[in-house]
């Protein structure tokens, strides 16, 4: 598996980088987001994680998609302003990404193969599916779209790389 740190990523507003270079020294929840899906209010708990843990060497990163049943329609800017506006969005959003099928990023040609904790891997099943990260690139937990940001599980596993 490639160090997906360091795979090129591009962000909302259009700026080549890497999750390395988003995140610098720190832990990430990559999480692919969109709008208009009955997940969305999901976005409190990121938003809420990113206040608890970012000070300690944690941040969410956001992946727009709109693979699922097209519910992250809007332009970029059109992203950016709902995000901020509406649930307060102050962590790093990429570019909209194709997270399965053929034209899938390589971040999550990579990170597809993360098994669930039911040893489940593969495609992504739905928006706000979640991977934890740690610094080295690798992924050590993955949370299936129904699993909300401050589930004890999920806080624990961030406990833990922290």
């Amino acid at each position: 598996m490639a160090n997906i740190r360091q795979i090129p990523v591009q962000t909302l507003a259009g700026t080549a980088t890497t999750l390395d270079e988003l995140a610098g020294d720190r832990a990430i929840l990559l999480v692919n987001v969109a709008s208009k899906c009955g997940l969305t209010p999901q976005y409190t708990g990121l938003v809420e994680l990113q206040k608890t843990y970012g000070p300690r060497g944690f941040t969410v990163i956001g992946v727009p998609s709109n693979q699922f049943m097209g519910q992250e329609p809007g332009t970029a800017e059109e992203i950016q302003e709902f995000c901020s506006v509406t649930y307060g969005v102050d962590f790093p959003l990429l570019a909209k990404t194709d997270v399965n099928g053929e034209d899938r990023h390589p971040v999550y040609a990579e990170i597809a193969a993360t098994p669930d904790a039911e040893g489940a891997a593969g495609d992504v099943q739905w928006n706000f599916e979640k991977f934890l990260i740690d610094r080295s690139g690798t992924v050590v937990s993955r949370f299936r779209p129904r699993t909300e940001p401050g589930a004890p599980e999920v806080t624990e596993a961030i406990e833990a790389l922290l």
